[in-house]
């Protein structure tokens, strides 16, 4: 392409690209730029080149490579749910969930099956970012085999430009029908609404970055007609009051389980030091083995959800755990996924973190308050699922604990927490507004233990109208599950 017509072009594609992102800034969504290619196409050129042509302020750039040591210690997309910006805001990711799968089998770590394995993990990732109207637009650069060696042995040639050819790169020229044959299925693989590949020819370096400008262009105007189209058949979030059950059988589980349980203060502590010393020896052998763990504490208020964790935690050193209490979120939390605040507290190997409430908001008071719409609460089941198989696939321990006690129960603490000084801040007008819901609340516990119980991560009821025996009963089932699965 003429050095003139480039530059004519250019200065009207910057104009559109700054106009993009002021329309962009105010939208509930974000834009994902992957740029991906074969070696030597000029992914760094054109991360440079977009970066020139937008304003810094919304943009943020990302380069991937070989995780590093702590990145390994957590599931492979944890990395890259931290990096995601925040709505109204583009990210720009010159190395992205594609690089390593790519490298790894340029390097023949990987058969097949893993990779496919792989990909299927990355297209619910894009589908979960995609059905939350995140834009992605995924670019492949591609240069035929005798184009990419022609360029390496100029830029070889040249001692301000030889640094930029790398043995890797010239491996990856020697190997360039496998690792076409691999990107084929790569691309095939994962191209899928809402995250689709566009192929660019990258030899005219020129031409390449228009192509790139205008598609970005395109893609967006495309994107907001179709959410303009799709807000207009959507079920706005409301509350739901009456909300009808999904399945019968959770519920009937919950209402199922027997409450009248009693432990004497006697047999708890007997029993209590010798569950204490049985879980500290499990989570000391979890984290021998490199495992972490997950607890996730729900149930009723005033359940003894607080109680219980501290009675767990006795167990355990201070050094490696966290207790991450989750309450209404954050301005920014609501500009991400809803996973994305609960993705950033996985421990890393060895470690355990304790949800005290979590991402089972989402079909619990967020479907019963309207804070999400009912595709979005209806979507999150499976979501959820996919989130702690990704945890277990990497080989987290995730323990789940619904904590139930009966309306009476509930009551009565509530009244006690009313009269008792060092107890007041535990109650106020929400609580008991929340209690008026419970047959509402029933229901979508109900649904939430019927479509998330899973063989690697089930739910486990605790009786806790009897504070000591649900405490025992906790640290009973931490033990027994911790040690189930170290010995598989």
């Amino acid at each position: 392409m003429p050095k003139k017509l480039y530059e004519a072009r250019t200065n009207d594609l910057r104009e559109a690209l700054v106009q993009l992102q002021i329309d962009l800034k105010p939208q509930p969504y974000k834009i994902l730029l992957i740029i991906a290619g074969v070696a030597g196409a000029g992914r760094g050129d054109v991360v440079n080149t977009l970066s020139g042509w937008l304003d810094p302020r919304g943009v943020e750039t990302f380069s991937f490579h070989a995780q590093t040591d702590d990145e390994r210690t957590r599931p492979f997309l944890w990395r890259f749910w931290r990096s995601l910006p925040p709505n109204g805001r583009i990210g720009i990711y010159a190395g992205s969930w594609y690089t390593e799968t790519l490298s790894e089998e340029a390097k023949n770590k990987k058969d097949l099956a893993t990779l496919d394995q792989d990909l299927a993990r990355i297209r619910l990732f894009e589908k979960a970012l995609v059905d939350s109207d995140t834009l992605i637009v995924k670019i492949w650069l591609n240069l035929d085999k005798v184009t990419q060696g022609r360029r390496f042995k100029a830029l070889s040639a040249d001692p301000l430009t030889a640094w930029r050819v790398t043995e890797e790169d010239r491996r990856h020229h020697r190997i360039y029908d496998r690792l076409e044959r691999t990107a084929l299925h790569i691309l095939k693989s994962t191209h899928q609404p809402g995250a689709t590949w566009t192929v660019i020819d990258a030899e005219d370096e020129r031409a390449r970055n228009l192509a790139i400008g205008d598609l970005i262009l395109l893609r967006f105007a495309e994107h907001r007609t179709r959410i303009a189209r799709l807000n207009t058949t959507r079920v706005a979030a409301k509350p739901d009051p009456r909300p009808k059950p999904l399945r019968l059988f959770g519920r009937r589980r919950l209402l199922g389980l027997p409450l009248d349980q009693d432990l004497s203060a006697e047999d708890y502590e007997e029993k209590r030091d010798k569950w204490l010393g049985r879980l500290n020896l499990a989570v000391r052998s979890a984290q021998k083995a490199g495992r972490s763990i997950v607890f996730v504490f729900e149930g009723w208020d005033a359940a003894g959800k607080g109680g219980a964790i501290r009675r767990l935690t006795s167990a355990i050193d201070a050094r490696d755990f966290r207790v991450h209490a989750v309450a209404k979120p954050t301005d920014e939390e609501y500009s991400h996924h809803y996973l994305w605040r609960f993705w950033r507290h996985l421990p890393r190997d060895g470690q355990v973190t304790i949800f005290d409430r979590s991402w089972y908001g989402r079909v619990l008071v967020e479907r019963l308050e309207g804070f999400c719409r009912p595709d979005e609460w209806r979507r999150a089941f499976a979501e959820l699922n996919d989130f702690e198989k990704q945890l277990t696939d990497h080989g987290t321990i995730v323990i789940k604990f619904w904590m139930h006690i009966s309306r009476e129960e509930q009551l009565a603490r509530f009244r006690s927490r009313e009269v008792t000084a060092y107890k007041q801040h535990k109650i106020n007008a929400e609580d008991w507004r929340n209690r008026r819901k419970w047959d509402a609340y029933e229901i979508a516990v109900g649904d939430m233990l019927a479509l998330t119980e899973t063989a690697t991560a089930p739910w486990h009821l605790i009786p806790a109208n009897n504070k000591r025996y649900a405490r025992l009963q906790i640290l009973r089932t931490a033990c027994r599950q911790i040690e189930a699965i170290l010995a598989t």
